[in-house]
């Protein structure tokens, strides 16, 4: 805070005043005082509305920790569970390629067996026909 020192004394007719004529009747306060005093009044208004702005600004910067702070615990959670979802993906994805496997085998069977009917039911005409 600024502290004016005074060059010159004060005039002599300042000095000879009463105590009475110096200072306000209202408020106490010296005349040579009160500008100044009203100027620090000011500048502790401007003071305490600038800390309450910071006051804001702390609160409002532990908030965006603590969300940024849950966001990062989700995002872990989501990334583990993203992990484990493609495992389970990759495996769901093994078990239908043996499954289309097992069904590709079981088709050569069933046209296998289908020819080897035909070829049974061929003979079995064409022996059928030799006897008859």
């Amino acid at each position: 805070m600024d502290h004016h020192i005074p060059v010159h004394a004060l005039p002599e007719e300042i000095q000879k005043m009463l105590p009475e004529e110096k200072v306000c009747k209202y408020c106490g306060v010296s005349y040579l005082i009160l500008h100044e005093f009203k100027a620090m009044e000011e500048k502790v208004k401007a003071i305490e509305k600038e800390m309450k702005f910071y006051q804001g600004s702390v609160d409002r910067e532990k908030r965006l920790q603590e969300k940024l702070h849950s966001l990062s615990q989700e995002l872990e959670q989501y990334k583990i569970d993203s992990k484990s979802k493609t495992e389970r993906i990759y495996d769901v994805g093994m078990q239908l390629k043996s499954q289309q496997n097992e069904f590709q085998k079981v088709e050569k069977q069933l046209s296998h067996l289908q020819d080897e009917l035909k070829i049974k039911y061929r003979q079995s005409h064409t022996f059928r026909l030799c006897f008859c």
